[in-house]
């Protein structure tokens, strides 16, 4: 019988092949590491920047310190409000001064206040507290 010689690199290049897909099944194949509860958060957050964009809240307010300037930055809205939700409600539905009164539904309440929520959590909007990088990012100062 004649035997196959198979080469240092083609060995190496076949383990590397099967290596990416152990690798790939075992992430797709791995149960989801968030909970239902927080997967129903992101899933109520992200329709909450649907309705966002839909009344065109951008315009006037800012998030991140981008936006509009005739509101102010909605960044950490919740944590200045005491994270109280009902105040968040009461500007929803009266208005104030220039901001004109929405006539959101109860759902698009609970998806905006849990987008203003999870906004607030990922950090601090006043951009006095980052720095322009050379690449065009940013970066927040060390405290």
């Amino acid at each position: 019988m004649k035997s196959i010689k198979i080469s240092v690199p083609a060995i190496f290049f076949i383990a590397l092949c099967l290596l990416f897909l152990v690798f790939s099944f075992s992430i797709y194949l791995k149960p989801y590491s968030i909970s239902t509860f927080q997967k129903n958060e992101f899933e109520l957050a992200g329709k909450g920047r649907l309705v966002w964009q839909k009344y065109n809240c951008q315009a006037c307010h800012q998030l991140y310190g981008l936006g509009g300037y005739l509101g102010p930055d909605l960044t950490n809205e919740f944590r200045k409000l005491n994270k109280n939700e009902d105040a968040l409600r009461a500007f929803f539905k009266g208005g104030m001064k220039q901001m004109p009164q929405f006539n959101l539904s109860k759902e698009e309440e609970i998806q905006l206040i849990e987008f203003l929520k999870s906004t607030d959590a990922t950090g601090n909007a006043d951009p006095r507290k980052y720095k322009i990088l050379s690449n065009g990012m940013t970066e927040q100062y060390e405290k």
